[in-house]
């Protein structure tokens, strides 16, 4: 049985629908940031064994950008949150 993501759009799909972007931890540097900070941005990224948020992009539906919440060791996906929406959140708690 094929894994199945919760599209927050579209409902529950399968996994071959989506690709992965990456981590959705990173903040973006302000246009004006030191070239070492947007190398980091760019290209300085960790590959977390466990719980971890990703951005990934529903392409066989509704082309959204959704934020996942999964497990990298098990693949169990805990969460499904449009990126807008998780910005919003995010923006509320401070951490534009």
């Amino acid at each position: 049985m094929a894994s199945l993501i919760a599209c927050p759009h579209c409902g529950p799909r399968p996994r071959e629908e989506f690709s992965v972007r990456g981590d959705a931890a990173p903040l973006r540097p302000a246009p004006d940031a030191a070239p070492e900070a947007w190398l980091a941005y760019l290209h300085a990224r960790e590959n977390p064994r466990g719980p971890h948020r990703e951005h990934w992009r529903h392409e066989g539906g509704c082309g959204r950008w959704l934020v996942v919440a999964r497990d990298t060791a098990t693949h169990e996906v805990f969460s499904v949150t449009d990126v807008q929406a998780a910005a919003r959140s995010a923006a509320r708690e401070g951490r534009e």
